[in-house]
């Protein structure tokens, strides 16, 4: 048996920057990725099959529609997967992806080549899980750049209201955006990290406040905690995120939030 890890994925940025021909878009984000995730177990078997448990297991397929199943068909191997859903779905945190991805290292590293191919045909977020480290992520996943960044603690807040992506990117009136500078600056500080980040946007959360009226709700009340630097969207949602310039800043934030609304998802992290 092998154990994985699949930690969530925040966009930092999100700009969306043309669409392609055949309808995928173009875009230019900052993707980092949490101490706190999904955790996976793998052993080889005669028959494929895919078991899920933890808070978030309801709705989550079983069967050959959930990304794992796909993953380990795609990359030849055959066995029992036992996955903790410890992330919401359908959240804008790549859950699935980083799934996905934490699945293709775990066969990677029990010896099976993967092919460089695979990871971008399972979805445009898996390469960038591959890595699961700060990345510049351009084009439609394909494009991946390392970015040197401090640690920037956080916290995720999912008011529990799933966003289909497909409503989010019809509902978005400019799908040709300015993307961000040439050049990532190298920051010293966490909150030098932040207010660079305050001049960047996610062009896919005016559309999703469309789609999920709340995400309004949660930005406001991130905004509103004591210490927050920078609170924004993260991916096409609902979940959203705030920096703070410490942990422990994160922590009193997460009290105040959960104080109030006890049904949203709250969750300190590292983001690196």
């Amino acid at each position: 048996m092998v154990e994985a890890f699949a930690p969530a994925k925040i966009n930092l940025t999100l700009h969306i920057t043309g669409q392609r021909g055949d309808g995928y878009h173009l875009l230019d984000s900052l993707v980092v990725f949490a101490d706190f995730g999904d955790h996976l177990q793998l052993q080889a078997a005669d028959e494929m099959s895919v078991q899920v448990t933890g808070p978030f297991s309801s709705g989550v397929p079983t069967d050959q529609r959930n990304l794992v199943w796909q993953a380990a068909e795609a990359a030849n191997w055959c066995g029992e997967i036992a996955l903790n859903k410890k992330l919401p779905h359908g959240a804008g945190i790549g859950g699935g992806s980083s799934d996905a991805a934490a699945v293709l290292k775990a066969i990677e590293g029990l010896g099976n080549a993967i092919s460089s191919d695979l990871p971008i045909s399972l979805g445009a977020d898996v390469p960038v899980c591959l890595r699961a480290t700060a990345t510049r992520m351009y084009g439609v996943g394909e494009g991946l750049t390392p970015v040197a960044l401090p640690d920037l603690y956080a916290l995720l807040v999912n008011p529990g209201v799933p966003v289909p992506t497909g409503p989010v990117f019809q509902a978005l009136e400019s799908r040709d955006n300015a993307p961000m500078s040439a050049q990532i600056p190298i920051f010293s500080t966490g909150s030098d990290c932040a207010a660079w980040l305050y001049e960047q946007r996610n062009d896919l959360e005016r559309p999703a406040i469309q789609v999920a009226p709340v995400i309004d709700r949660v930005l406001s009340d991130l905004r509103a905690t004591k210490g927050q630097q920078l609170s924004r969207m993260s991916g096409s949602g609902a979940t959203c995120f705030a920096l703070y310039p410490s942990k422990k800043a994160a922590h009193m934030a997460a009290y105040e939030i959960g104080a109030e609304h006890p049904d949203w998802w709250c969750q300190v992290v590292t983001l690196t």
